[in-house]
Order: structure tokens, then sequence, then C-alpha cells
């Protein structure tokens, strides 16, 4: 291990929503991550535990950000570790608007009010490139039993519109979809039920991850979806395991606004990282 990670690793845990997150602050000091590291520090029992790991570093805007899914897996978005982070360095900074760089691109993040944390996730890809898919291809709807809309928000989502999202087994539903042939770099699943005018029912399985009590992008996905599809306007209410986020698909980007927390402050120490390095 290297010395860089003596006497210990400094880490936050955060989430959005139940959708928590292990974030690492890499902007004083080199961090080296593994995948060995980063699935042990996932484990629930033997690790703390995180849907996705996310290590903030020096960038050209406020911060960069760069994210790892629990499996050790990289993934170029996270939206509500972006909102927790961002939450962070603006109670760090004393500043109400963030410029962070991911692979994903720059992402602008506001603080909303109440509490409430906004970021602006980009504009979706709707070209079956970009997201990728394996083939040329209408991404409105899929040659997959459902018919489901592909989007990529940074990372590839497929989402479904059921009649009724409690009623599907996602434990057995997600992952048949996640590795399907279509989605050459996995993707993650959604299940949608309109249940009010611009409101939606979500339930999702995240590539890399399992069944999650919410995902950012995938929210993002999802209101974009349902927009192309004459479900619901451009402005909408998500409902998810975790609670509701607000997504406004505008000209300059999908934007998502929720709550975030922080829950607590540590320190993986030397013992432990040596034992995973």
């Amino acid at each position: 291990m290297s010395d860089a990670l003596e006497p210990g690793l400094p880490f936050m845990k955060m989430h959005g929503l139940g959708n928590d997150f292990v974030v690492l602050d890499g902007r004083a000091r080199k961090i080296a991550l593994s995948p060995v590291l980063i699935k042990a520090i996932a484990d629930r029992h033997r690790g703390i535990g995180f849907d996705q790991l996310a290590v903030i570093g020096a960038g050209d805007g406020d911060a960069h950000l760069t994210f790892y899914n629990a499996d050790g897996s990289s993934s170029a978005a996270c939206g509500n570790a972006t909102r927790c982070i961002a939450r962070h360095l603006m109670d760090e900074s004393g500043k109400t608007a963030l410029a962070l760089t991911t692979l994903r691109g720059v992402l602008q993040a506001v603080d909303a009010g109440g509490g409430l944390t906004s970021v602006n996730m980009g504009q979706p890809q709707l070209d079956w490139r970009d997201i990728p898919l394996a083939r040329a291809m209408d991404t409105l709807e899929l040659p997959i039993e459902g018919g489901p809309t592909a989007t990529g928000m940074g990372n590839p989502h497929c989402s479904f519109f059921v009649d009724d999202a409690e009623a599907v087994a996602l434990e057995q539903f997600g992952p048949r979809y996640e590795h399907h042939p279509l989605f050459p770099e996995r993707t993650n699943v959604q299940v949608a039920s309109v249940i009010g005018e611009n409101h939606l029912r979500m339930r999702v399985w995240e590539r890399g991850v399992g069944v999650t009590l919410a995902s950012g992008s995938s929210s993002c996905a999802v209101a974009v979806a349902a927009a192309r599809r004459g479900l619901t306007g451009r402005r909408v209410q998500i409902t998810l395991d975790g609670g509701t986020l607000a997504v406004d698909w505008r000209e300059d980007g999908v934007w998502m606004t929720g709550e975030t927390a922080h829950v607590a402050s540590g320190v993986l120490t030397p013992a432990f990282l040596r034992a995973n390095s």
C-alpha cells in the first residue's frame, strides 16, 4: 500500500434519498484506488458500504469528480453523488454556484434554497452511438419485450414504462437487462409508472450495484424518456424508494433537485488498507 495512504484514509459517508456514497477528498493528497480496495470499502459487512464511491480532485473548475460502482467499475456520471459533493463544497467555500468537471463534462451545481441542491446533468444522449447501443436503432422504443427507451446521461439507461412499478420483481428483472447484448457497456435499468400529472413512480437497478433506493442519473433518464414518449411534460416529480426528486429538462440540460445528507466522517485504518491492497 502506498505511503500516501498512511496512517489512514479519511472518508465521508453521504447519501441522496438513501442512494449512498463514500467520498474521498484527493485535493490535498494522492489516493491510490484498486478495484480490490474499492470492492472492500463497498462491503457493507466488512467495509463501509456504498452504492458508489466518489473522489474529489483538483480540476479546471471548482473540483473534478471521479466515480466508481460497488463492483469496482468506473462510471462517468452519478447525479446524487454530484449533488452531495456540491453541497459539501458549497458549505466549505460559501459559494452558491459551482462548476464541477467529470468524465461526463462540466456540470453546474447551485444552491436551490431550503436545503436543496440542484445539478445540471447536461444534455441527454439520444443517438444510439452515444448511449452506446450495439447497433443502429431508434432509441425511443428498443426491440426488446416491453419496448423500453434508451437514454445516455454519461452512462447508459434502459427505461421500461409499466402499469405498476411496485409489481415488478426488480431483483430478477434488473440483471436480465443490465447485461442485455444491445448494451455493450451494460446498462442501468428503470421501471416507471405514471401516477399523476407530471408525476412518475420509479424503481431502479444500477449496473454494477443492484437495487438502490434512488438514482439521480436514472431519474434524469426516465424524465427524458417520459417526455419523449409524450407521457409527461419536461418538468416532473419522480418518487423513488428513498424519496422524491424534481427533474426539469431545459434547453441547457437536465436539472435535478433534491435533498442531500452528510452522515459521518471517519478514517479507513492502515490495517484495512494493507489487507486490501
